[in-house]
């Protein structure tokens, strides 16, 4: 059949995507249609047709799946944070770890490992720990504040959103309120004038404590110690940072912040540990269900007292404090400085003696410490961004043979595609998913590689 554009059908859907969406076929031409789900029949109208497959739009839902529920979020198909919010919550943990599942099998034999059952989450709502609101005009030339519509930088208005927390999404409200009352000119990305960018907030689930980021193009706010005095009034705001980005980026954050208030940090607590947070830092969005992943893959690792542990890509030295207390010594290395000045702090907070952290390229400390340090670890665990490990550190964890590798993932992909890369020394027979981020097409995945030649 020729598949045209602005053409409908009545299709059936046979699967959900890696992005949640709805998936037909018309004579095998696959079609994708975002806000299907699986053993629907919808009439859709073809919105986009290429060589290997077409997007279609729903125009109606002929038979609707039993797991369809109401929407309860008005910005969700703008915004794409949440894009499985017509699905029922534990539909939603069936469709991720299915996509995990067919991940896997098409790389590796089929069933060969095992994609567990799920972890979800108790309450899965208002579970994000930090708050990004993008400062705009709209097409009027209002200021807006809100989130950016998905794959553009139009900012959708301002709305409840049932993931973000709920004293973060206020504080940005009054935010917004004060800058309009008092004219205080929101970000042009065309001509790049206005003064404020973005407002960033981040809050401590366990201490309730709160930082304010106002990311800025320029140096100074206006009426910035009236601002700053009716935060810290309202909401007792911890700390309030000025970051100053003046670049045409879309990276949020600037590298200068100047103190406004407090001492320009917050403290978490994850398990029986105390954390720092600064501005730069990467902490889990989700400390509830962190601290279920760090626990599990502590559990997996099997670890023991005599054990050697790099914790690559380490952030603020989360999870290698988790494991310290069951190995002999940990080297935790990350790139970001900040983020190293904070890891150092958690141990001296939480008196951990056997652990180090480096600064630098993953890859290129890795090297150093086995090279030149002649450190060998019996444990390496992996918490890599999203692009996964670079072939210098896949390298390296082959010349070095540690007995296990734990590799935590926010991108199956990409940890698929790992493991297959190291598949000639290592072997694996379970993935477990932890649902990290509810109503998105997210999940976080741990597996623990085991060398072949160790294998009792």
């Amino acid at each position: 059949m020729n598949i045209k554009k602005n053409e409908e059908y009545i299709v059936d859907i046979v699967d959900n995507g890696m992005e949640g969406e709805g998936i037909a076929k018309i004579d095998d031409f696959v079609i994708f249609i975002p806000g299907a789900i699986k053993e629907e029949k919808v009439k859709i109208l073809i919105v986009k047709v290429l060589k290997t497959h077409a997007y279609g739009k729903i125009l109606e839902i002929i038979e609707k799946s039993k797991y369809r529920i109401e929407e309860d979020c008005a910005t969700y198909k703008r915004c794409g944070g949440c894009n499985l919010r017509h699905i029922g919550y534990e539909e939603t943990l069936n469709i991720k770890q299915r996509n995990v599942q067919n991940l896997v099998d098409k790389s590796f034999n089929k069933n060969s490992i095992k994609v567990q059952k799920i972890i979800g989450m108790g309450n899965p709502y208002h579970y994000r720990n930090k708050a990004q609101y993008p400062v705009g005009l709209d097409k009027a030339g209002k200021t807006q504040i809100g989130v950016f519509a998905k794959r553009t930088h139009e900012i959708i208005s301002m709305q409840k959103c049932f993931i973000q927390n709920e004293i973060a999404e206020r504080i940005a409200f009054t935010i917004y309120k004060f800058i309009k009352e008092k004219d205080i000119k929101a970000y042009n990305e065309e001509n790049r004038t206005g003064i404020l960018r973005h407002i960033v907030i981040k809050v401590g689930l366990r201490t309730h404590e709160i930082m304010c980021i106002l990311v800025i193009n320029g140096k100074k706010i206006p009426y910035e110690s009236q601002l700053v005095e009716m935060l810290v009034k309202e909401y007792n705001i911890k700390t309030i940072v000025k970051n100053v980005n003046t670049k045409n980026t879309n990276v949020i954050l600037g590298r200068e912040n100047i103190l406004l208030h407090g001492d320009g940090y917050i403290y978490d607590i994850l398990g029986d540990y105390t954390f720092k947070i600064s501005p730069m830092s990467f902490y889990q969005v989700n400390p509830v269900q962190a601290e279920v992943l760090y626990n599990l893959a502590i559990e997996m690792a099997n670890l023991n007292k005599e054990d050697i542990l790099f914790d690559l890509y380490c952030g603020i030295g989360t999870i290698g404090i988790f494991a310290s207390t069951y190995v002999k010594k940990v080297y935790g290395i990350e790139i970001v400085e900040q983020a190293i000045e904070d890891a150092k702090e958690n141990a001296k907070l939480n008196n951990i003696e056997n652990i180090e952290f480096y600064a630098g390229d993953v890859e290129k400390v890795f090297s150093n410490l086995i090279n030149k340090k002649q450190v060998y670890p019996e444990v390496i665990i992996v918490d890599p961004p999203r692009k996964g490990l670079d072939k210098n550190t896949i390298n390296n964890i082959l010349a070095v043979e540690p007995k296990k590798v734990v590799y935590i993932s926010c991108n199956p992909a990409t940890m698929v595609r790992d493991m297959k890369l190291l598949q000639e020394r290592y072997e694996t027979n379970e993935i477990q998913p932890v649902d990290m981020f509810p109503f998105t097409t997210h999940v976080e995945c741990c597996s623990v590689l085991y060398l072949k030649d160790s294998i009792q």
